[in-house]
């Protein structure tokens, strides 16, 4: 039986909730700590994309995430040059500051791999690759990364 009476919904409720419980297993079992987490560096790393690339990543989301992913985007906005993975920590740090402390780093790392486990590959080894290495750095080993 649906749950909500329209497969569309059902299927990105339940992605999307897989994704969570992921984030969860490193960061605790309050889906909302997830949540906030996963739009954070989601949005953290759209802002460093060109135009295109954060579509073609945007369009590889479940519904309910891409709904996050976009929150506030600016696409006629440059990509954010900052190239540091200081800058790039505080970012996240600064969107997560309104829930209990988490390490944007771990929060990053967590949410990379959700990504490489869950995005097209090829789509997913384009977003990292556009990166700075030590920023990719955070992505996991099956990506090709040490």
């Amino acid at each position: 039986m649906s749950a909500t009476g329209l497969d569309v919904f059902d299927r990105t409720l339940q992605t999307t909730n897989i994704w969570l419980d992921e984030i969860m297993d490193d960061h605790g079992p309050d889906r909302r700590i997830a949540w906030h987490i996963l739009g954070a560096v989601l949005r953290t790393v759209r802002d460093r994309l060109q135009i295109g690339l954060a579509a073609k990543l945007g369009a590889e989301l479940p519904l309910l995430v891409r709904g996050a992913y976009y929150d506030h985007y600016r696409p006629a906005a440059e990509p954010d040059k900052t190239r540091s993975l200081e800058n790039f920590s505080q970012h996240i740090g600064e969107e997560l500051k309104s829930i209990r402390p988490v390490d944007p780093e771990d929060a990053a790392r967590s949410v990379f791999r959700v990504l490489a486990r869950h995005v097209d590959l090829g789509q997913s080894a384009k977003v990292r690759d556009v990166l700075p290495k030590e920023i990719q750095a955070l992505w996991p080993e099956s990506l090709g990364v040490k």
